[in-house]
């Protein structure tokens, strides 16, 4: 499968990193004693390209879109429930909405292939304010039949997902998704780009109960054993993933690209990244985890990215809320290095705040 996809350039430069660095070490505070903060503080200093790095014009886009896998009981939900939480979405009801008007993060959701008209009965060329349609199609195929997507269909789904943050302003993107199904195709590309057992990559999504979770496994080894062939990270996408998956992973080369910081939500989002990760795997110097899920298989995943999370809350909701509620921690660390006093700016001796810390 041939696309066209942004290549990375490694942003790393010595010297400003060793510029924010000392800026970290002569804060008025005992050295590395803002822990992980510091080095949250450093990464985005490194991403936006300054000493004095300010968040600005955050953008939370909810990726949404169909499962056909879900014709096989993967989930505790009928697949309507992906459009019914579009609209509480654009409702402003959900955990998300309530998280990110709290935050002043715009949220945008986009229609990546849901099974439902959200335009249905409006005139035409009428848009719904904070929707964008960028329909695939109705929802992906039953991948225990045949490729969840052509590649064709994947190839418009990354287009998509890489227009959309060419047409979002600031400089820092947030990953949320919604689509019934979802966790099942972010286990199966866990498994196939990692080399994992589907059983250990397999979770209770939606609330399955043990022997239910049993059952999913059996399906998704099925859909596994189908594919044999799709092992690079684009066939892979196109047999096992969701078009909002697909979507998602064209936004975040085209973020990275622009070194714009990608706040990354949970499993599903994070499986987004896994194949960006895969096709370009400097994107991860543009990327910050926002949590550890309560979802079985992203510890396997952030284990194989070689990432920490900021947050372990037991979180499987989805929608971006984990990184709305890490959100706040980005704009600390950039707030320490651009308005916390140094010692000589203080005034305060560097060798008497040890002393003192030491007693």
């Amino acid at each position: 499968m041939t696309t066209s996809l942004p290549i990375l350039a490694d942003i790393r430069n010595p010297v400003l990193t060793q510029a924010l660095q000392h800026k970290l070490d002569h804060k008025t505070k005992p050295l590395g004693s803002l822990g992980r903060i510091e080095s949250l503080a450093l990464q985005l200093g490194e991403i936006l390209g300054t000493e004095s790095p300010a968040l600005e014009q955050p953008q939370l886009v909810v990726f949404a879109g169909d499962h056909g896998l879900t014709a096989r009981g993967i989930s505790a939900f009928p697949s309507d429930v992906s459009w019914q939480m579009v609209e509480n979405f654009l409702a402003g009801g959900a955990a998300v909405s309530v998280l990110a008007r709290q935050n002043g993060i715009s949220l945008t959701v986009v229609d990546c292939g849901v099974n439902h008209d959200f335009l249905a009965g409006l005139p035409t060329g009428t848009q719904r304010p904070g929707l964008l349609v960028r329909k695939v199609a109705n929802g992906t195929a039953d991948s225990s039949m045949q490729p969840a997507m052509t590649a064709a269909q994947c190839r418009q789904a990354l287009q998509n997902g890489q227009d959309i943050v060419k047409g979002l302003p600031g400089n820092a993107l947030l990953l949320g998704e919604m689509g019934i199904g979802n966790t099942s195709a972010a286990s199966l590309l866990l498994a196939r780009l990692t080399g994992l057992d589907i059983e250990v990559c397999t979770g209770a999504g939606t609330g399955l109960d043990a022997p239910a979770v049993q059952r999913k496994t059996a399906v998704l080894r099925e859909v596994l054993a189908r594919h044999p062939s799709a092992t690079a990270p684009l066939e892979a996408l196109a047999a096992l993933g969701g078009f909002e998956i697909a979507t998602m992973v064209g936004a975040v080369l085209q973020a990275a690209a622009e070194r714009r910081v990608v706040l990354v939500d949970g499993f599903i989002a994070t499986s987004a990244v896994l194949v960006a990760h895969a096709l370009q795997p400097l994107v991860l110097q543009r990327c910050v985890f926002a949590h550890r899920s309560g979802e079985r298989g992203h510890e396997f995943m952030l284990q194989h990215l070689g990432v920490q999370a900021l947050l372990d809350l037991g979180l499987r909701l989805g929608e971006g809320s984990g990184a709305a509620l890490a959100w706040p921690l980005l704009q600390s660390a950039c707030t320490i290095l651009r308005e916390m006093a140094s010692f000589e700016s203080a005034g305060v001796s560097e060798k008497s705040a040890t002393d003192t810390t030491a007693a």
